[in-house]
């Protein structure tokens, strides 16, 4: 038997702006509706729960779940049909962090399988179990367009890409940085550029087969820039003493995925403060 009321879904749930999101939703949503807090750690997410749930908010549950493993998702995905018989909030915010000191070869496979293949794969399960209204976002960064990647790269990424062709060219990148022989190439130095590019073309992907279903139900799949956020991992790179807090940062967010009425601009697009991102160069 489905449970009844919305159904929100947030990854990477234990730190964060992720837990921020549960935060925020837990406090915005109904007594009907659940909030699903989502990762690896279960005493965090259990931390993480407590402190969202209120007495007139959502429900909030915590759901174990480690996108670095390919059996989890589909797992997830039965989980979310036979308790609610769909979702109508994701949001895909899981992320692998690199630190300035990392060997960029040793923990690339990782990072991929974090950041790229399990974001391809949560699309692939949950988009069938959107409803109608529904939202779908990807946490993304204002890195990811091909503005960010030299000319000749941009081929990797083509207009009539599927999902299968991005993973192949993650997969493809991948090899070169694990091994070394990414040096001398035209990929960037930076690993997040063409995982985020890579994010990016993966809800293209998705909106080029799906874009007219999806607008006439009033869903919306999307990618989003939150902005640079106050947090440790962000301050290993930058100064980031007067950036926003990622509860700050969780409010729009949490406004796009509760607003009435969808701007069809930002399907399949990725935005920052409701602003579309160019995917390609703007010829001058």
């Amino acid at each position: 038997m489905t449970e009844p009321g919305r159904v929100a879904l947030i990854t990477g749930a234990t730190q964060g702006l992720g837990a921020a999101l549960v935060g925020e939703l837990a406090r915005r949503l109904g007594p009907h509706d659940t909030v699903y807090a989502t990762g690896r750690d279960l005493d965090r997410l259990a931390e993480v729960c407590e402190a969202a749930s209120t007495s007139t908010g959502a429900q909030v549950r915590s759901e174990h779940f480690d996108v670095s493993d390919p059996q989890r998702t589909p797992q997830l995905a039965d989980l979310m049909r036979e308790r609610h018989g769909g979702v109508d909030i994701v949001f895909n915010n899981a992320v692998m962090r690199v630190a300035p000191d990392d060997d960029i070869a040793a923990v690339v496979a990782p990072y991929v399988e974090v950041n790229n293949f399990a974001t391809t794969r949560i699309l692939r399960a949950l988009l069938p179990l959107l409803r109608d209204n529904g939202r779908f976002v990807v946490i993304a960064s204002s890195l990811g367009t091909l503005n960010y990647l030299a000319p000749v790269l941009h081929e990797r990424f083509p207009d009539d890409a599927t999902l299968d062709d991005v993973d192949a060219a993650v997969a493809g990148w991948r090899d070169l940085v694990a091994d070394g022989s990414v040096r001398g190439t035209p990929w960037p130095g930076f690993i997040n550029i063409p995982s985020k590019v890579a994010q990016v073309a993966a809800i293209r992907a998705v909106a080029r087969t799906h874009r007219e279903a999806h607008l006439a139900r009033g869903t919306l799949v999307t990618a989003v820039c939150p902005g640079m956020m106050n947090t440790p991992t962000s301050a290993a790179f930058w100064d980031v003493s007067d950036a926003p807090s990622p509860q700050e940062a969780a409010v729009p967010l949490v406004d796009l995925a509760l607003m009435e009425s969808i701007d069809p601009n930002l399907y399949g697009q990725l935005s920052r403060d409701g602003q579309v991102l160019p995917w390609k160069p703007v010829a001058v």
